[in-house]
């Protein structure tokens, strides 16, 4: 018989500030439907991708949080983005927008007093100013170039008063943007890389050609050497195998120390290496990411892979090479 669970006197109240917070993005999501919103978000979006300069993210309070990590966020994804604080802003650090930036103020009452500042230098500059908001009446939203005008929702609070299901609904309307920008640049993942090199991610992101040996590590023979050279060949490098060529460089064929065991007691060493060969080994393009490599030679069992540039031979990676560059 199973046994009882405890009693959870907050579980009640973890359920309904996660169905509060559900309701909240529901409202988000229709309010994407509405002809005003999704053009003015259109507007926003293509006005980031056509600015010259930044993105300088601003907020106050909890939406200040919240504009960090869209900051962060834009930045990570190719879209050059800062955030200024509001008080700092005021006292010298306008100085940072720029002529080519673009503003994107985030206040979900639309009467923050400590934006005004940053509002008045925009409209002096002419400098884009998009506000994110809660309120389309506000004097945030009237003094925006483009007024996203988020829907209002109930925070999760019971006293309706933290910033809750409000600052949801901002931090996802941040990935709104963030996403569409990927794809209006055409953000590849060798691009995400350059701006992840560290850590389990940038790890994921690696490509062949980054762990792959090459030039004079990589062991290969000619169609027509001996059995006695390839083995040579092979010893003499840390693969475990040779790759067999003809011509320039064309791989045609792969020897392993497992093919060595199989003949070596009944073939002649003189033997021409291309009648003992595997032919068609597998190979991989350089920029295959290590991860989709390492499934190759797992569904395989194989653990060397050559990587070529068409049929050309340019390269060749151990299973240990991916493991130590951190994919597992």
């Amino acid at each position: 018989m199973n046994a009882e669970l405890p009693h959870n006197p907050y579980k009640v109240s973890a359920l309904k500030t996660v169905d509060t917070e559900i309701q909240a993005l529901e409202s988000l999501k229709n309010v994407l439907e509405d002809y005003q919103f999704s053009t003015a978000l259109r507007r926003a979006i293509d006005a980031m991708a056509r600015t010259r300069g930044r993105v300088v993210v601003s907020g106050m309070g909890k939406s200040g949080h919240i504009g960090r990590k869209i900051a962060a966020t834009l930045r990570s994804t190719g879209t050059p983005a800062l955030f200024l604080h509001p008080g700092e802003a005021s006292h010298g650090d306008l100085g940072l927008i720029t002529s080519n930036d673009i503003v994107l103020a985030i206040t979900w009452s639309g009467e923050t007093s400590e934006l005004a500042d940053i509002f008045n230098y925009c409209n002096h500059f002419d400098i884009t100013l998009i506000v994110a908001t809660a309120h389309a009446d506000s004097t945030a939203a009237r003094a925006a170039d483009i007024c996203l005008d988020l829907p209002q929702v109930r925070e999760a609070c019971p006293n309706d008063l933290a910033p809750t299901s409000s600052t949801t609904l901002q931090l996802v309307l941040g990935d709104v943007l963030a996403v569409a920008l990927i794809e209006a640049r055409g953000f590849t993942p060798s691009d995400f890389r350059i701006f992840h090199p560290g850590g389990k991610l940038g790890a994921q992101l690696l490509t062949v050609d980054h762990v792959m040996g090459t030039g004079a590590a990589i062991p290969k023979v000619n169609r027509t050497a001996s059995l006695s050279s390839a083995t040579i060949e092979m010893s003499r490098k840390r693969y475990g195998a040779t790759a067999v060529i003809e011509g320039d460089d064309r791989l045609v064929g792969a020897f392993t120390d497992g093919d060595l065991r199989r003949c070596i007691a009944i073939y002649s060493l003189e033997d021409e290496i291309g009648l003992h060969m595997s032919p068609n080994p597998v190979a991989v393009p350089r920029e295959m990411l290590c991860s989709d490599a390492l499934r190759i030679l797992n569904e395989n069992a194989v653990s060397v892979l050559f990587v070529v540039d068409g049929e050309k031979l340019v390269g060749v990676v151990h299973m240990h090479d991916i493991v130590r560059a951190g994919i597992v």
